[in-house]
């Protein structure tokens, strides 16, 4: 399973004018060594990832960290979707649907998704 970036996409530019933009950590999807494909131009990041579509198959705590004492951002009842942008280990690490929490879960709490 792997992640797929821009720069694996032909033909694709995007520029920075200025200093990126501060973000809340809990609501937008990038962290200091990857973003969402969405936020290219306005955050400097490493890599930008498109995300995988998976669905929350069990209720689980959306956490902060990928480990399992975390502080709980929010807890995840099953069948939300859930874009993940990063795997490392038994951790996903992603946005509850197109604007919701961003944070980790554990991978055997998801399903991969059809859409």
């Amino acid at each position: 399973m792997g992640i797929f970036f821009v720069s694996d996409v032909p033909n694709q530019e995007f520029t920075l004018a200025g200093p990126s933009e501060k973000l809340d950590d809990a609501h937008w999807p990038a962290r200091g060594d990857l973003a969402h494909i969405r936020l290219a131009g306005k955050v400097f990041v490493p890599h930008y990832a498109v995300p995988m579509a998976y669905a929350v198959e069990r209720p689980a705590a959306l956490l902060v960290a990928p480990r399992a004492d975390a502080e709980v951002r929010e807890e995840v009842p099953a069948g939300l979707p859930f874009a993940v942008l990063d795997i490392a280990g038994q951790w996903a690490w992603g946005q509850i649907g197109e604007d919701g929490h961003v944070g980790y879960l554990p991978l055997a709490a998801l399903r991969r998704s059809e859409s």
